[in-house]
């Protein structure tokens, strides 16, 4: 026990002894720094700065005069505002002091030998003092900064207005003209009488009512001037802002942007007229889903008010009324119809929507979705009511005359020029025990007489039939008769028909009968 309250104690000493020496070296670095700043404060005369990184800690009164006269410089730290104050008479200052901590000491001279900078390193800050080389004192070295800086920043801002590609004037109360830059005075040169002498104020290049009649100056506005001699139009947006009791104008040309408008709306126009003769309704709606352009056989089509299509729906909204005039199949249940909508759009985004629209009308539509550029869509409506009505009725006479086919009691099929099985009828299936209707692919004939051949004796009938449907002129319709594997001679009479097309009928004389099977025997012998 004694033991552990030794071991005790001798922690706690070690702790508080380290604790008193820690306490102890703050109190001393505070007041070297507290020394060094009123080192530096007690220069009243002088001119110093004291850095702590980028960040400045003190500055004699002086020394911050000379900081404040120069605070356009935009810096993001106060060295970084210190280093462009003397930049251009100290044009190495940065990298020069990035050494200080190095060498302890340092002396910069500008490049003209009118100043001097004397730095020293102590204790974590720079102590940095300006002095001027001629008189060592500090007044007219922070007036010759000072005066450099605002010389700097005024020969910056003339070297931009008179290189800006912009027309920027100031104006007063009154409205006279007291500043303008290159650009203008070289415009408004322009709109006085040849050989005018330039004055001042200089002539107004935007009269009074035009500012007035370009609406709302916090946006653009469009006004046009015409030169002298000058038959084309120069258009100008110009925005303005408020500089105490002046006003500040800068007018952007805007000739390039009114020729694209004006070549968009005779593009828009063209278009328009072009869709105006369209049979096929257009609607286009543009990356926000609303309606931008539709055509008037789109009105005609789904029956929607123009005024309603004027207003630019959105998607949603356009089928909703599209469902209410019932102008699209009617669905089974709205949440349905809704996400059938969502798809919709995603598919015609993809540029692969194609649906036909069953309207309870009776009116059948082709209905089309295609992507357009900047993501918006575009619909197409076609009433295709008229040709679905052609195909059902061709597909009735098809029916029609199949039927009829299936009455014929002989074989009947048809070849195609190219020699395709196009029909046959049911005596056919029964005659050669192959029913086509049931085949996928399509039955030339040379696979017809392969299948022929199984039921019939050779015969060189079948290479004369395959020569005549290949031959293109001076067809003749022929017949001739083929010996069955049962010993039935079966009639085979071919007839040319249009458009190149042959027909085969295969049939027997009333006197042939097909021979008993063995089955057929045992069963009338049973009888």
């Amino acid at each position: 026990m004694y033991n552990t309250f030794l071991s005790i104690g001798i922690v706690l000493v070690a702790f508080l002894t380290a604790f008193m020496a820690l306490l102890a070296l703050s109190v001393v670095e505070t007041r070297r720094r507290k020394s060094l700043r009123q080192d530096a404060s007690a220069a009243d005369g002088s001119m110093v700065f004291l850095f702590d990184d980028e960040a400045i800690c003190d500055a004699t009164p002086s020394a911050r005069q000379m900081l404040m006269a120069g605070r356009h410089t935009g810096a993001s730290s106060d060295w970084q505002h210190f280093a462009q104050l003397l930049q251009s008479r100290f044009p190495n200052l940065t990298e020069r002091m990035g050494e200080l901590a190095d060498l302890g000491t340092l002396t910069l001279t500008s490049h003209d030998g009118s100043n001097r900078i004397d730095a020293e390193w102590r204790d974590g800050l720079a102590k940095i003092e300006l002095i001027d080389a001629e008189s060592h004192g500090p007044t007219t070295a922070m007036d010759r900064l000072s005066f450099d800086a605002m010389q700097h920043e005024l020969e910056s801002l003339r070297a931009m207005s008179e290189h800006v590609p912009l027309m920027v004037w100031r104006e007063d109360e009154g409205g006279a003209i007291t500043w303008a830059n290159k650009t203008y005075l070289d415009l408004a040169e322009k709109m006085g009488e040849p050989g005018d002498i330039a004055i001042w104020p200089p002539v107004k290049v935007f009269q009074r009512t035009e500012l007035v009649d370009a609406k709302d100056l916090t946006q653009p506005g469009r006004v046009a001037i015409q030169l002298h001699g000058d038959d084309t139009r120069h258009w100008f947006d110009l925005h303005d802002a408020s500089l105490g009791n002046n006003r500040l104008y800068t007018a952007v040309p805007a000739d390039g942007i009114v020729r694209a408008e004006a070549s968009r709306t005779v593009f828009i126009s063209t278009l328009t007229k072009t869709f105006a003769h369209l049979p096929i309704g257009l609607a286009i709606f543009d990356r926000k889903r609303q309606l931008t352009l539709f055509n008037p056989a789109l009105t005609d089509l789904i029956a929607l008010p123009v005024d309603f299509l004027v207003g630019k729906p959105v998607l949603s909204s356009f089928l909703d009324r599209l469902r209410e005039k019932r102008m699209m199949p009617e669905p089974t249940d709205y949440i349905s119809w809704r996400q059938q909508m969502s798809d919709l759009e995603a598919a015609a985004v993809n540029g692969t929507y194609e649906e036909t629209w069953s309207l309870p009308t009776g009116q059948t539509y082709r209905v089309t979705g295609r992507p357009h550029p900047d993501g918006a869509v575009a619909f197409l409506f076609e009433d295709i009511s008229s040709e679905i009505s052609l195909t059902r009725r061709f597909r009735s006479e098809l029916e029609m005359g199949q039927a009829a086919l299936d009455c014929i009691g002989d074989a009947i099929a048809i070849f195609s020029a190219g020699g395709v099985l196009s029909m046959s009828n049911k005596a056919y299936s029964a005659l050669w025990g192959d029913d086509p209707s049931i085949t996928l692919g399509d039955i030339h004939l040379g696979d017809a007489v392969k299948t022929w051949r199984q039921v019939s004796a050779d015969t060189p009938v079948w290479q004369q039939l395959k020569e005549f449907v290949a031959a293109n002129h001076d067809r003749k319709a022929w017949r001739n008769t083929v010996p069955l594997a049962d010993g039935r001679m079966l009639t085979c009479d071919v007839t040319p028909m249009m458009r190149g097309a042959t027909m085969v009928r295969f049939g027997f004389d009333a006197s042939q009968t097909k021979p008993a099977s063995a089955q057929d025997r045992l069963l009338t012998a049973e009888a």
